[in-house]
């Protein structure tokens, strides 16, 4: 029987938290960022990784405030709360290649599991195919911790080591502000379109705390269903299609714009190339049911002192950087065409299966052994 936890606490920040980041996401697309991207971590650390010129996707450059303010918010919560433990040391490199092959996934599917929700709650029924591969991705990966898979316990750590991944983010974000002509912009597409810089670090550093006080985790929702009948994580993403649907049906009938348009046409930053948004997604949940959270948890658990989810964002950035350089992103649909990965990045993904189902299956083997 399914259940939910009778932490009340707990279900109060996910469910107001949840709400909050729904409308927190439709306003960050009134004031500029891209429709049905209020917050994506998979496009916005591919954006910054293009902002750094890791790679010259010309229309994927910016260094988005967005993630800087994640970083703070859950960093400065986690050292009020007493929840700051660096730790870490647990198949570091495992993790790398796992982060890699998870934003492979993303950027063929065209966001990440949280701008899934939101492409949702924007009306976009592509993104329905993308939930049913990512659902099938975690259940694989279910099948795999059920019978022993772990990449191992993290260690304690010195404090240097668990605060460089906030301490370095920092020092990048104000660097970007000193010296903006350091770094690339994207003058056309999504990576030109932003709301205020500091309107969306305020932002970021919001949903930052509420993610690390909440433990929001799509992932770890659908994880912990399967295993252990507890949908309760499960109730802030509800919550953030809920706020996110009602606020962009209210943009839509204030403004005349279009920020909820329902069906699998016109869609921005999406394809209907739908075996590989499934198939994309299912990267996406078999590696972060592997990594043990979602492209978002690893970055609140990074900020809290975690140097293996810090590899793991590392590992994202690496990937999208390598996913553009090798033209393995998919291209978003127009008029005449319906999008999609090239062939380059249909290989990617057959070959990112392969890799994260060998990993699955030696460890659990060497494991069980």
């Amino acid at each position: 029987m399914i259940s939910i936890t009778k932490d009340k606490r707990h279900i109060l920040w996910l469910v107001f938290g949840g709400l909050a980041i729904g409308v927190i996401s439709s306003l960050l697309v009134f004031f500029g960022n891209p429709r049905n991207m209020g917050f994506c971590n998979a496009c916005f650390i591919r954006d910054i990784a293009g902002s750094l010129k890791l790679h010259t996707a010309g229309v994927v450059q910016y260094f988005r405030p967005e993630i800087i303010g994640l970083i703070v918010g859950s960093s400065l919560i986690a050292l009020l709360k007493g929840e700051f433990k660096p730790r870490g040391g647990s198949s570091p490199f495992l993790r790398f290649v796992i982060s890699f092959c998870v934003m492979i996934g993303a950027l063929v599917f065209l966001g990440c599991p949280f701008r899934m929700i939101l492409r949702l709650a924007g009306g976009d029924q592509n993104a329905l195919i993308g939930l049913f591969g990512f659902i099938a991705g975690i259940a694989l990966g279910c099948v795999f911790i059920q019978r022993g898979f772990s990449l191992g316990p993290a260690k304690s750590q010195k404090m240097i080591e668990g605060a460089s991944f906030s301490v370095v983010s920092v020092f990048m974000f104000l660097v970007f502000l000193i010296f903006p002509s350091l770094f690339a912009f994207s003058q056309s597409g999504p990576g030109s379109m932003h709301a205020p810089i500091f309107l969306a670090l305020t932002a970021g550093i919001v949903v930052g705390v509420i993610a690390q006080r909440s433990r929001l985790c799509m992932v770890g929702g659908i994880r912990d269903t399967f295993l252990l009948n507890d949908c309760t994580l499960l109730l802030g993403f509800v919550s953030i299609y809920v706020a996110t649907l009602v606020v962009n049906l209210i943009l839509n009938a204030a403004t005349g714009q279009t920020f909820f348009s329902f069906g699998f046409s016109s869609q921005p930053v999406a394809h209907k190339a739908q075996v590989w948004n499934f198939l994309g997604m299912l990267v996406v949940g078999l590696g972060s049911a592997m990594l043990g959270g979602c492209p978002l948890r690893q970055i609140i658990l990074a900020s809290e002192g975690n140097s293996d989810s810090a590899i793991s964002v590392i590992g994202m950035l690496i990937g999208a950087a390598f996913a553009h350089n090798f033209s393995l992103a998919g291209s978003a649909m127009t008029d005449s065409s319906i999008g999609g990965p090239s062939v380059n990045g249909k290989v990617a993904i057959v070959v990112a299966i392969i890799i994260l189902l060998s990993i699955a299956s030696i460890v659990t083997f060497k494991r069980r052994k």
